[in-house]
């Protein structure tokens, strides 16, 4: 699919699915875009995709991203699964990361008559999550409902509903129900 207000020569892939109302900035998020999965990124209605967001996916990586989500500059580094809920902000400048640093994409694919292993998001952030600028969400970050995460944190842990998280490595520094 090309986007019509698109600079960048190149359509978005095939595998990727936009929601009704949803904005994608340029199909440049998907340079380093190597997903083979079915769905390799789905998006749902009313959600921005906006300037400076990369979705550098290698080929079992699958991203869902919610109905009502803003994502601005966000990095999106995996050959696993991340999952964004509905209502959640990502920050400017935000990584989420099955690994601690960037690994070139393996060169064989799987044998033919492989199944893939069934597989449980190596990121998960559950609705209405905040996640400040530059924050790190590493493999096993799992945000549940309402967490906001401050600015250059770095998670790997679950962070139960309503928490507020801070620091590197981050901690659990208040809550936001009362």
């Amino acid at each position: 699919m090309n986007l019509a207000h698109d600079w960048f020569p190149r359509p978005l892939p095939a595998n990727v699915a936009i929601g009704e109302r949803s904005w994608w900035y340029s199909s440049f998020a998907c340079l380093h875009y190597h997903s083979q999965q079915p769905r390799g990124v789905t998006v749902g209605h009313d959600t921005g995709v906006y300037h400076g967001t990369f979705f550098d996916l290698g080929p079992d990586a699958e991203v869902f991203i919610g109905n009502y989500c803003t994502l601005v500059g966000a990095i999106l580094c995996t050959d696993g699964r991340i999952e964004i809920g509905d209502y959640t902000f990502i920050a400017h400048e935000v990584v989420l990361a099955d690994s601690f640093a960037a690994v070139p994409l393996r060169g064989a694919a799987p044998s033919a008559g492989t199944a893939p292993s069934p597989r449980r998001a190596g990121i998960t952030l559950g609705e209405n999550c905040w996640v400040g600028a530059r924050a790190v969400l590493l493999s096993g970050a799992r945000l549940g409902e309402g967490v906001i995460v401050g600015a250059a944190a770095v998670v790997d842990f679950e962070v139960p509903p309503f928490a507020i998280v801070a620091g590197n490595p981050a901690r659990i520094v208040g809550r936001t129900e009362s």
